[in-house]
């Protein structure tokens, strides 16, 4: 039995020059999807149809790509979660943040939550699905992974430790469908309603250095920073050093 994938998209941005692209997360998720079912994946997007770079999806060997036209300003969670429902989709992937928009990144949980699915975050790799169960991996912090059992259908967001996306090609991009499906338009009101302004890192509290010179003030300010824990281990034998490194894996909990 094939299994219904879905792999949401958005439009991107270059993080340097700004200029539209494929969104890297979402393209992780159509390259998950393909890997999944093959030329049986449906790739979806709500937005605008006459957008160019849709085409760099397309250019991932898809031979159609879905798109629910509304204007800028629309709320997209409604018409997908009806899209959805009427597909008989099983398995949704979707990247865990837009790169343009709002990128609050809840997208896919008021999703999961309108649809009544389980939410997987971070979808490393579906090992198996049988019987109307998958066993994914799901990524976890300091490269970990953990196994995971859920039923279908279920909705989950992919990072950057999903599989890197293959690249897009300019043949395929150009010969691949994009099919326009009527939606009612609902506007987002707390999109419209907002001031968007772009993301900024938070500065770094500087540390105050006491020191009664110049000198020390500057040593204080150039010195390397020590590590906080850890010890060095000096010429140990093979079995000794063995033995230390199993005991970190099995502290940090990467060995059971």
């Amino acid at each position: 039995m094939t299994t219904n994938v879905i792999s949401l998209v958005s439009i991107g941005a270059h993080p340097t020059s700004g200029r539209p692209r494929r969104a890297e997360q979402d393209a992780r998720a159509v390259e998950l999807g393909l890997q999944m079912a093959g030329d049986k994946l449906q790739v979806l997007h709500a937005g605008n149809i006459a957008e160019p770079t849709l085409r760099s999806y397309l250019g991932m060997g898809l031979p159609q790509l879905h798109v629910l036209e509304q204007p800028a300003g629309s709320d997209a969670l409604p018409v997908l979660s009806e899209y959805l429902r009427d597909a008989g989709a099983q398995v949704v992937l979707a990247g865990s943040q837009a790169e343009t928009g709002e990128g609050s990144g809840m997208l896919p949980f008021l999703l999961a939550e309108q649809l009544g699915w389980p939410l997987i975050v971070g979808l490393a790799q579906v090992e198996s699905i049988d019987g109307g169960i998958a066993h994914v991996l799901q990524a976890l912090p300091r490269g970990q992974r953990r196994r995971l059992k859920v039923r279908l259908p279920f909705l989950a967001t992919v990072d950057n430790a999903a599989p890197k996306p293959r690249q897009s090609a300019y043949g395929p991009a150009q010969r691949g469908e994009l099919a326009a499906h009527e939606v009612e338009v609902q506007e987002d009101e707390l999109f419209t309603g907002a001031v968007l302004q772009p993301a900024k890192p938070r500065p770094k509290r500087l540390k105050v250095i006491k020191a009664k010179s110049g000198a020390d003030r500057m040593k204080a300010a150039t010195a390397k920073a020590s590590g906080g824990g850890g010890q060095i281990l000096k010429d140990l034998s093979p079995q000794a050093g063995a033995e230390a490194i199993l005991k970190l894996l099995v502290e940090e909990g990467v060995v059971r």
